[in-house]
């Protein structure tokens, strides 16, 4: 390549460890996002993901390898784009690509003969070539020909420290061949792993995949545990009995719900896709379904709980510990928590939370701050709820100090013998 620059749209869970890796292999980034709140904390030098440290940060942008902006007019100069804008879902639970669209639009304006424009955000299969290639060719410009365009969907793990972005085999599919082998040239650079597929289509199934597999089994593993609750069964003993098992089973553990910018969105996004071709998918959204409604089986549970001790849900306090979606990680996107919190005030109970990870929280357009956690605060409540099993937080603390403890997490598993008031999952 002529110029080792890339450019990076969105810089935010996906696009920021991206723009990292990039960075680390001597490129310069340009990386573009439209949140000023972002690249002001950026041009400072702080990170805002945990998976990406300010010290990294602060070295990248001095030395001019990271330039933040929000003028798409500076992608002239790279030689491909990455672009990692968030594809949630609608609150009609249909799939939301707005950011897409914008992005590529933004694009279009600016897109220079040879470069190679890489889908990463999260869509269903055919948007790379049936939604995206359209609007870029508004640049005059013919996709696949004139630029080159193709899908390699984000595999990271939040918070899993064990696995380098860098070292997680890289998937490619491009809307034809050439395609495939600019984007795989271009990324590996950065992934010593890259392994190409025969389209843009095959690629993003391969994500959806992924995690509706995951979604999947979640569904399963908490449907099981509530029927074993109805039998007196320990669902947990029974999944770590079933995975001694040298082969054939995969153990997933149940919770209060699904959470995350991926396992609750992609198994809708592909459901949503198979119905525009009139198929039904009645294993997925069954999944869909029950994972959808632990939330409300929790606090079934812990109405259960309060009721054996002769108080009523409404009016009880009611403390949350953990709001992020999973443990050590403060991202709370479609966090389980959060509905467990609605539906709780719903009902007039008197909820607070603590979360180190998560010292702020807007919800339903409230700001409430994280409570700090001491023996007072424990002691004050009529139920504690574990909701994310962060590894800072001192199970035996809790349930000494507390009256009653719900754990959707299993975090108490070795305490229930001598704290009796102490219930699980």
């Amino acid at each position: 390549m002529k110029k080792k620059v890339v450019g990076i749209v969105g810089l935010g869970y996906v696009g920021l460890p991206l723009a990292a890796e990039f960075c680390r292999a001597g490129f310069r980034v340009i990386g573009v996002d439209t949140n000023e709140e972002r690249l002001g904390c950026l041009r400072q030098g702080n990170s805002y993901i945990a998976d990406v440290t300010s010290e990294d940060i602060h070295e990248f942008v001095s030395s001019d390898r990271l330039f933040p902006t929000s003028e798409f007019s500076l992608l002239r100069e790279v030689e491909g784009i990455s672009i990692c804008v968030p594809t949630p879902l609608r609150k009609t639970k249909e799939p939301d690509v707005s950011c897409v669209i914008t992005a590529a639009k933004n694009i279009s304006r600016v897109l220079q003969p040879g470069q190679v424009v890489i889908l990463e955000s999260t869509v269903y299969p055919g948007a790379t070539e049936g939604l995206a290639a359209p609007i870029l060719e508004r640049s005059g410009l013919k996709a696949g020909t004139d630029f080159y365009l193709a899908f390699s969907p984000e595999r990271i793990d939040p918070g899993n420290y064990s696995i380098r972005l860098k070292d997680i085999p890289k998937l490619i599919g491009g809307i034809n061949e050439e395609s495939t082998h600019r984007a795989a040239e271009l990324y590996q650079c950065v992934f010593p792993t890259i392994i190409p597929m025969a389209s843009a289509k095959g690629a993003e199934m391969a994500k959806l995949l992924e995690n509706t597999f995951r979604a999947v089994n979640i569904g399963l593993v908490n449907e099981l545990a509530m029927m074993a609750h109805n039998m007196d069964i320990n669902i947990w003993e029974a999944i770590e009995a079933a995975a001694s098992k040298p082969f054939g089973f995969l153990p997933f553990y149940p919770g209060p719900g699904w959470g995350g910018h991926c396992i609750p969105v992609d198994p809708v996004y592909l459901s949503w896709r198979a119905k525009m071709d009139g198929l039904d998918v009645e294993f997925i959204d069954h999944a869909v379904k029950i994972n959808n409604h632990m939330p409300q089986y929790v606090i079934d549970r812990v109405a259960d709980l309060l009721n054996e001790q002769g108080k009523p849900l409404r009016g009880s306090r009611l403390l949350l510990l953990g709001v992020a979606y999973k443990r050590d990680v403060a991202d709370t996107r479609e966090s389980p928590a959060l509905p467990i919190m609605t539906i709780l005030e719903q009902k007039q109970a008197v909820v607070t939370y603590h979360d180190p990870y998560v010292p702020r929280l807007i919800d339903n357009g409230r700001v409430l701050k994280s409570q700090h956690l001491d023996r007072e605060l424990l002691s004050s409540q009529d139920c504690v709820i574990i909701t994310a099993d962060h590894s800072c937080f001192d199970c035996r603390f809790i349930a000494e100090h507390s009256s009653l403890v719900f754990d959707t997490r299993n975090a108490t598993r070795s305490l229930q013998q001598n704290y009796p008031h102490v219930h699980i999952l």
